[in-house]
């Protein structure tokens, strides 16, 4: 089970910082990512990190803004969004995959997700 929180209403140039805790799983044994999705619009990819931290990888539209992290202490994952603009407004999913070692931009990597955080960037 992933829960996501953490969302919320900000201005341009704020920042938010999303959280994922998971259970039922060996959290560190596994790939997370963070997906988001706005109405009439396929899921698309933010970010990833494997099961160690050691790597991670962005969309191009988030690179230098938002930075993905994990702390297996705590069974969670974290997405600092910082330099927020009105286009990151979407629903923000986590999601876990069922390998750890590589990182995957692709949906279908993914087995379990969590049920969604909604962030709105006013401008």
């Amino acid at each position: 089970q992933l829960q996501a929180s953490g969302g919320g209403l900000v201005q341009a140039g704020d920042s938010l910082r999303l959280s994922c805790v998971a259970s039922g799983r060996p959290f560190s044994a596994y790939t997370m990512g963070w997906f988001r999705q706005t109405p009439g619009k396929e899921r698309e990819f933010v970010a990833s990190i494997n099961r160690s931290g050691s790597s991670t990888i962005y969309a191009d539209s988030v690179k230098g803004r938002f930075t993905v992290s994990r702390d297996s202490a705590k069974n969670t994952v974290y997405l600092q969004m910082n330099s927020l603009k009105p286009e990151d407004t979407a629903i923000y999913y986590c999601a876990q995959a069922n390998l750890g070692s590589l990182i995957y931009q692709e949906s279908r990597s993914y087995t379990y997700w969590g049920q969604g955080t909604l962030v709105t960037v006013s401008s």
